[in-house]
């Protein structure tokens, strides 16, 4: 028994001494055969890299020699198109050469025939002087015979002959013109017809003129007791803001306008209209309206002075002078628009230079500007002539434009033929039917005039103007006037009409004369 126990612990001290020294061992030989696989997997990595950069190195070859081959094929390619390129010009080249060679051959040919020309015309001249020394000689031998015969010297005969000659020139120069003044009286007045009549007609400018509006419409009456507001503050605000004069009387539904700048009343116009459509009338408002339609008219003017210059052709015009003539969008004259009648001027000043032959610019922007005047003759002292001119200078206008402008009115005296065609052109504009109007008492009046100045002369015996005043129809007394004498009669009426009365365009006089005899078979 205790045999087997000394056993048992000497087996049991075997197996603790054994169990770790067979761990040791193990542990060993797993690091032996952990660093012998390590070993190998990187001996094959480094071999695989060895190979990876063999192949590399071959692609890297491969390609580099790729694309030495493709160089020097593209080498190739090039340098035969630049020997195909080098041939070409060298056939060019010689082409050239020889075509270079042939005109020189010609050259040298021509060259020797016109040596040859010349030296023909040389002899030609040799003998021509020849035979002209001989004709002279042979003249001095007959003028010498021709003194002896006639008894004159060369110079009195010379003077004889001269004399005679000139006396038959004057007077063939004399008929000659007087056929021609009598053409040119024949021939001007149907010319000048023509040019006038064709600058009218394509002149295409509008027959209804725009009247500046001075009446604003009311919804309703009740709107004219908001406009005027609580004792009067409204009415006052608007007048002093816009510097216009409102007229609230007892027409129905309207309110009347009254103020002498044009511009003024447009944007008390505009106002007015703004403050009826917004219902909200009120001291604060009736500025905010104010300001704005001040904008929207200077704005308006603006545009309407680029498109007159834009409709007539004029450019490089000042600034200033763009709004001046905007501004006379809103200034009327006889009730004719007068930047319409500008406009107008313009193109038919234009079209007659250009027909006459003289400078159509010139023309056309002295044309425009010509009433330039107007838009400031109500702030200044001052015909709008003389004003014109003063704005013109000042917005460094050129001479020759204000004394073209300045002679439509005949208050200057006329420096070149383009102020001639600018009145011609300011009296056809304001003439045309339908260009201006008038009050109904002015026309009553016109034809009340024409009426008794017919009527006062000897030999008539009633009278009719009829055709808005441009004829008067004039029945003549029949036992006092014969037919003969109604000519003189017509003329005499016609010159009364002309030194007493001012209208525009013309007035036809008719003058009629009728017997008439009566009887009855009983």
């Amino acid at each position: 028994m205790f045999v087997t126990e000394e056993v048992f612990k000497i087996d049991n001290i075997v197996w603790i001494i054994l169990v770790p020294v067979a761990a040791a061992v193990g542990v060993l030989f797993g690091y032996i055969i952990r660093k012998n696989i390590g070993a190998k997997t990187i001996g094959n990595a480094e071999q695989t890299a060895k190979n990876m950069i063999l192949d590399a190195e071959k692609r890297a070859e491969s390609i580099k020699k790729e694309q030495v081959l493709e160089a020097k094929d593209e080498a190739l390619k090039i340098k035969r198109e630049t020997d195909e390129e080098i041939k070409q010009r060298r056939l060019e080249i010689s082409k050239s050469e020889r075509r270079l060679i042939q005109k020189e051959e010609t050259i040298d040919k021509k060259l020797e025939d016109i040596e040859k020309k010349g030296e023909g015309i040389a002899h030609k001249e040799k003998l021509i002087a020849e035979k002209e020394a001989d004709l002279d000689a042979a003249i001095g031998r007959q003028n010498e015979e021709l003194e002896k015969i006639s008894g004159y010297t060369k110079e009195e005969a010379k003077q004889i002959l001269l004399s005679n000659v000139e006396k038959d020139i004057r007077t063939e120069a004399a008929v000659l013109i007087k056929e021609i003044e009598q053409e040119a009286r024949e021939t001007a007045d149907a010319k000048a017809k023509e040019i006038i009549t064709g600058a009218v007609q394509r002149c295409a400018a509008d027959h209804v003129a725009e009247i500046t509006v001075s009446v604003v419409p009311l919804p309703n009456d009740d709107m004219k007791g908001r406009i005027i507001g609580r004792e009067g503050r409204n009415i006052r605000a608007i007048e002093s803001m816009t510097g216009v004069d409102l007229i609230i009387d007892d027409t129905p539904e309207a309110v009347v306008l009254s103020g002498f700048d044009p511009v003024k009343r447009e944007v008390a116009r505009l106002s007015l209209e703004k403050l009826i459509v917004d219902g909200r009338i009120h001291p604060s408002r009736i500025e905010e309206m104010v300001n704005k339609a001040e904008k929207e008219v200077a704005n308006i003017i603006k545009e309407a002075g680029e498109q007159a210059c834009f409709d007539t052709g004029v450019h490089n015009l000042h600034p200033e002078l763009i709004k001046l003539l905007g501004r006379l969008k809103y200034r009327t004259s006889y009730g004719q628009n007068v930047l319409k009648h500008s406009i107008e001027v313009s193109l038919l000043a234009g079209l007659m230079a250009s027909e006459l032959g003289l400078d159509p610019k010139l023309a056309k922007r002295a044309g425009l500007l010509h009433d330039i005047g107007k838009s400031v003759d109500h702030e200044r002292e001052g015909t709008h002539v003389d004003l014109g001119m003063e704005l013109l200078a000042k917005y460094k206008e050129t001479q020759a434009v204000i004394d073209t402008m300045s002679t439509h009115h005949g208050d200057y005296e006329a420096k070149n033929l383009e102020s001639v065609l600018i009145t011609a052109a300011d009296a056809l504009s304001a003439a045309r039917p339908g260009a201006r109007m008038e009050t109904l008492e002015t026309y009553i009046k016109r034809l009340q005039q024409l009426e008794e100045i017919a009527n006062t002369t000897k030999g008539v015996d009633h009278s009719y103007a009829i055709q808005a005043g441009r004829e008067i129809r004039i029945i003549a007394k029949p036992d006092e006037v014969n037919d003969k004498d109604i000519v003189l009669l017509a003329r005499e009426i016609s010159k009364k009409i002309e030194s007493e009365m001012e209208y525009p365009g013309q007035i036809k006089v008719n003058v009629l004369r009728e017997t008439r005899a009566v009887d009855y078979a009983k």
